[in-house]
This record gives structure tokens, sequence and C-alpha cells, in this order.
């Protein structure tokens, strides 16, 4: 029976692709990977995602699935200079490739879905950019939380919507141009709210109707390349934030609730870690003491206070203070929060068993003269710390206790040995951070008279050598409130207390001594107290009584 010409051209086109695959899995043998069919099998449009579509069809590659941080990629010569880049790149930015030889047929298949990508999705990976023009409309608009309600607000009633896209980049701009250091979406009922941190506290900025919300999740989800249809378990990733010529990172933590998942996006804008070691707000007499700390050569310097209390920015200003072309620094973190040019840093890992305590190890090994612990979590890692300290190196770490006091109990408590602990460390020090007034629209006022007889306590406890610019007759100040600040407040300030290890102090850790015994040796030094620190920048203006006794407490 005579087959029709059509019949004859689906034919001879079914023996060129089966040609063509049975190429693939030759080369598939030849280069030692496995060989797939994309033609016959499902593309995941988030793996597909991860890999722009330019950069996709210039590497003869295309990603097909994903799970978790593995990523399956079909490619045509795994030895191509841009398959390899993209490959180089992918692996910088944490995942696992698990490379298959495909066709080029495969290959087309794969790269008309590109197509059904949402627009919005065709962004650059990981990253969100603002162009200059816009970054400058954006900082004139968004001078203060009021304007930044305002103008969301406007945006959100508005007959004509932004674009998500657009949405996104007025909520990190709004972010940005406040200097807060959280925002935060989080879905209610019937709507979601907009909150950001300044300076520690949170306001409530906007709410999104359902809509809206879904669409900005599914974006913030996706620059941070979290997966989208994973809305049953936390997810943590990151993404840039360009603003002009300025890249800064915002680490995402989306996770699941009741009416849907809430997103909170840390800021971290270097300019926070801008401090100089002189501007972290010392008392001049605690700055000489921790300037002479800071210039032994050996020793651990030791720093406790909980989340968002500015230990990274301290240590990080004290790296900085020591930091030059003799001295090797390297860092432990978890996670590497921000970059400082000139020191060597490193992330923990504990999924492939890289942990603070070998990582600590790993880096003794490279000969530094500093290095920074992230955290003191175990006994192990405790140890390991005070022998390096021991040993002609300068270590910097932090530890979970409420106060100085409590720093050589808990090291105890962990199982840290007296004789090790005693002449490992030079000094153990806490801190707060304060809100700092206003100094456009601050008022003066007479301190009523509970402010009065605390104040007046705690001054007689005082050394008179931190109290040579108090006068006699103290003023305080209370906030205000104008457009230049939030609620009277503008900026935070460090408040600091520090025991000194010497002779006594060693001889006191050798009995094993509680935190009231520490608390001595602390008032015998003559070293402030936190609360002491902050009655003295009270009288010196910079942030109010209730402030202070809202952060440290009474």
């Amino acid at each position: 029976m005579a087959i029709s010409n059509k019949q004859y051209e689906e034919k001879l086109k079914e023996l060129r692709e089966k040609e063509i695959e049975d190429l693939a899995k030759i080369l598939a043998q030849k280069y030692g990977l496995r060989y797939a069919d994309l033609t016959k099998m499902a593309i995941d449009l988030d793996a597909l995602k991860i890999i722009p579509e330019g950069d996709s069809r210039e590497g003869k590659m295309a990603a097909f699935q994903i799970i978790g941080k593995k990523i399956s990629i079909g490619v045509l010569n795994p030895g191509l200079l841009k398959t390899k880049y993209v490959l180089e790149t992918l692996d910088r930015r944490g995942f696992a490739p698990d490379l298959f030889v495909v066709s080029e047929l495969s290959l087309a298949r794969a790269w008309l879905k590109y197509k059904e990508i949402p627009v919005f999705v065709e962004i650059k990976s990981g990253m969100v950019e603002i162009p200059e023009g816009k970054l400058s409309k954006f900082k004139e608009e968004i001078n203060s939380l009021q304007s930044f309600q305002k103008i969301l607000s406007e945006r959100l009633e508005a007959k004509e919507k932004s674009e998500i896209s657009e949405l996104l980049e007025l909520v990190l701009a709004g972010g940005l141009n406040l200097d807060s250091s959280d925002i935060h979406i989080e879905p209610e009922e019937k709507k979601a709210g907009l909150r950001i941190r300044l300076d520690g506290i949170l306001y409530p900025v906007a709410y999104f109707p359902n809509d809206i919300y879904k669409l900005l999740i599914s974006r913030i989800k996706l620059v941070s390349e979290l997966k989208l249809n994973v809305k049953d378990r936390a997810q943590d990733g990151r993404f840039t934030f360009r603003a002009g010529e300025t890249d800064i990172e915002i680490r995402t933590s989306i996770l699941p609730g009741p009416y849907g998942e809430s997103a909170s996006l840390r800021i971290l804008n270097p300019k926070t870690i801008g401090l100089n070691f002189e501007n972290l707000g010392m008392n001049p007499v605690f700055l000489e003491i921790m300037d002479r700390e800071l210039k032994k050569p050996n020793g651990m310097i030791l720093t406790t206070g909980p989340t968002g209390s500015g230990k990274t920015t301290t240590l990080y200003a004290f790296l900085k203070k020591i930091k030059g072309p003799d001295i090797k620094i390297i860092t432990i973190e978890d996670p590497i929060e921000y970059h400082i040019q000139g020191i060597t840093q490193t992330q923990v890992d504990p999924g492939r068993g890289y942990d603070f305590t070998k990582g600590l190890r790993s880096v003794l090994r490279q000969d530094p003269d500093a290095i920074l612990i992230g955290e003191i979590r175990d006994l192990e890692t405790a140890e390991t710390a005070l022998r390096a300290a021991l040993t002609g190196h300068l270590v910097f770490s932090t530890l979970h206790t409420n106060d100085a006091p409590g720093v050589i109990p808990r090291l105890i408590d962990l199982g840290a040995k007296p004789p090790i602990i005693a002449p490992a460390i030079n000094i153990a020090m806490a801190q707060r951070l304060v809100r700092q007034l206003c100094k456009y629209c601050r008022k003066e006022k007479k301190p009523d008279s509970k402010e009065k007889k605390m104040i007046e306590e705690n001054l007689e406890k005082i050394p008179a050598k931190y109290k040579k610019e108090i006068s006699r007759e103290f003023a305080v100040f209370e906030p205000a409130g104008c457009e230049k600040c939030v609620a009277g407040y503008k900026g935070r300030i460090g408040i600091f207390e520090a025991i000194l290890i010497d002779n006594e102090v060693e001889k006191l850790i050798m009995k094993g001594p509680s935190e009231a015994d520490m608390r001595e040796f602390l008032k015998k030094q003559e070293m402030l107290t936190m609360f002491e620190d902050g009655i003295l920048k009270i009288l010196k203006g910079l942030t109010s009584f209730e402030e202070v006794v809202r952060v440290v407490g009474v």
C-alpha cells in the first residue's frame, strides 16, 4: 500500500529525531553523564527561570528540575566556555548542578517554555535594581515615615495599579531612605500589613489587599530564589538590591501561617557598619580602656547582648580599628552580613559539616593574627577559642548572657575550665542600643521626683572621672517629634558595661564565681554599669530617661 507524501514526511521526521536523540545518548556516554529527553518530561518553570534565557541559549543548556538547591540541567556540550561559566556562577550562588546530556530538540522545547513564565518573572536572578533617576525621585518623595505611608497608600488606591515589580521597588526604597533595618509583610484574614523597624521599633506603614499581597510575596520569593510552589514550610534566601551604584544585600525569611506566608526582609545596609571605633558611643574613659585592649597581641574580647543590640557593628568596628597590611584577620560568621575589605571572611555551613568549631580549627591553620568567631554556642567552640587566645591570637566573639558579669559563669556553665578561662580573656563586655533624641526637636524638661531621685542615686555611685561634663544643676530632655525624625528620635547609640580580667579577677575565676561576685569586681574596678552609662547619656541630652528604662530596665 502506497503511503502519502505527508506520511512519508512524518516518517522521515521521526527517523531524523531518533537519530538526533541517539547521538545525544552516544555523547552522554562519551562525557560520562546521563541522558535526558526533555521532549517527554515536564519542565519545572521554577528551575528554568534560574538561568536567564539569554545565558541558556548562549550556553546551549536549560535547567528543568529543582529540589532544594540541587538543580537538574540539560547541556548540549559540557565543554562549551559559556556552559562552564554559567555552571560556575550557579555554584557560587549555592546551587548544586546535576548535569544531563540533551539534544538540540530537547533544548528547543525547553527554550519555548520561557514564554510561559509570567512577565514579572523575567528579571535578573537574585537582583532588584533601581535606576539612578528613579532612586532620586524616591529620595525626594520619601523623607519621613509619614511621607512613606502617604505615597504607598496613594499607589495602592490609584485606579491604574502599579506593577508588582515597581511596588517592591517602592517598599525597598522607602525602607532604605528611612534607615530601616527590617521590612515585615504580615497577612491577616482579609488583608496584609506592612511594617518597618526604625531604630529598633516597629511602625505600621500600609495595608495591602489580598490580591496585591499574594503577588508581592511571589515577587519576593522569586528574586530571593525561593520555590514559588512551596507554601507550607519556612524558606530562607537573599537577593541584592542595587540602588544606583550601591549594592545592598537583603536577607529574606518566609514563614507560613494561618492566613498565608509572612515575609521578613533584613536590610544589610553597609552604612550600618560604617561606624568607626570612636563613634560607637563609648564613654571617653571606656574608649581609652578599649583602645588599650585592642593593642594587645593576644587574648579574648567577648561581647554580649540580645539580638539587635549592635554586637556585630561593635565587633566590626574593632576589626577595622586593628586592620592593617601587617595583620591577617579571619572571621567565621553565621551568616556573613557585611563584607569588609582587607579581611578574610568565611561562613559556617552545618549542612556540609562546617560549623564554628571546625571552621575555627581550619582558620588556625591559616596563621591569623586576629580571629572573629560569630558566636560561642558550645563547649567545643569555647575551648578551641580560649586556647587560640592563649597561643598568640587576638580573638573576638559573642556570647549569650544578659550582662558583662554573666560572661564568666556562662562559660563555666558550658563546661569550660576556670584555669583556661582566667588567663585567656582580656575583657568581657555587654551592650544595648538606645534611641537618640532628635537634635532638632528635643525638649528640655524638669525631671519628676522619681526620675530625679534615681538619677541622683546613680550619680552618687558613678566615679568622678566619668562626670567631668555633668553640672550639679542637671537637665533632662524628652522627645517631641518633627519631620526630620520618628516620634522624636533619630538613630541609636550604644550603652556599655565591662569587666577587665586582671590578676584579682583571675584569682576569683579560679573559684567559679557567681554573677553577683563578678558584679562586685565591676564596681571595684570603677567600671560603669549599662544603666549608669545610660544615665550619663541622659544628662548629656543624647537620649531620654524613658528610653534607657525601656531598654535596660531599672
